[in-house]
């Protein structure tokens, strides 16, 4: 039962802390040191945790261990996305400038290129690459962070408006998405938490059955049917997470 609290621990603790954690710890000297995927190691402990309550206490942590990796790992995404989003919308402020101020597109890229942060530099290096070379630029831009740029190239080459115009709009719209994204995380923190807390409540039940002398504990540890159902619960707690962090995440695109 405490690899629930565990995983349940593990949805609501803010990846930006684990983070943190993760560079206090400093880089390892690099050599031969094989280190598994971080989805193995979730299903693995998740498994090794539950395995004091048999075989389905095992597969009922690896479930769970399972689901908690592909809830973080979407976070993750979602936040890597809008810090991408954030960093070309930063990075299209000095590319209209210089645009606006007469600069070949070439030379104002890759101006914007040397103070974007990734991977917005590596956009605006494309772009000044294919620019400087008179080849197309909109092919050149393959990253899907640069997906609005390449679309604003191909409006203001086929209907002759102003490119410093067009990506002006562009910075523009990324900047209200990337507002509303906060926005709604801001109003999900609640939410979130009271899906993490709902997770948990079967444990809780299982809990207050052995205070109150039912014996839960034994029937899904030393029973066939308890430990099929130990396994069905495991996996309608794991379904129940991914629904909620589907219905409560929003991407930027």
């Amino acid at each position: 039962m405490s690899l629930l609290l565990l995983a349940g621990a593990l949805l609501v603790v803010p990846v930006s802390v684990v983070g943190r954690l993760k560079a206090l710890r400093g880089r390892r000297p690099s050599g031969l040191r094989w280190k598994p995927p971080d989805r193995v190691t979730a299903v693995v402990v998740g498994a090794a945790l539950g395995l004091v309550g048999g075989i389905g206490g095992a597969l009922a942590g690896a479930l769970i261990g399972w689901t908690s990796w592909r809830v973080r790992r979407a976070r993750r995404v979602e936040r890597s996305r809008l810090r991408a989003s954030a960093a070309v919308a930063e990075g299209l402020a000095g590319f209209v400038a210089e645009l606006r101020s007469g600069a070949h597109p070439a030379q104002a890229a890759a101006n914007a290129a040397e103070d974007a942060e990734p991977p917005a530099g590596r956009v605006f290096r494309a772009i000044a690459s294919a620019a400087a070379r008179g080849g197309d630029v909109e092919a050149a831009l393959t990253d899907p962070d640069a997906r609005p740029l390449a679309r604003a190239w191909r409006l203001s080459g086929e209907h002759g408006v102003p490119l410093a115009d067009v990506l002006e709009e562009v910075r523009r719209d990324l900047r209200r998405r990337i507002g509303f994204a906060h926005r709604f995380h801001a109003r999900m923190a609640g939410p979130r938490s009271s899906a993490a807390v709902l997770a948990a409540l079967p444990v809780f039940g299982v809990l207050l059955g052995e205070l109150t002398g039912s014996g839960p504990v034994e029937v899904l540890t030393s029973t066939v049917a308890g430990q099929v159902l130990l396994v069905v619960g495991a996996a309608l707690i794991c379904v129940g997470l991914a629904w909620s962090a589907r219905l409560t995440r929003q991407v930027v695109t």
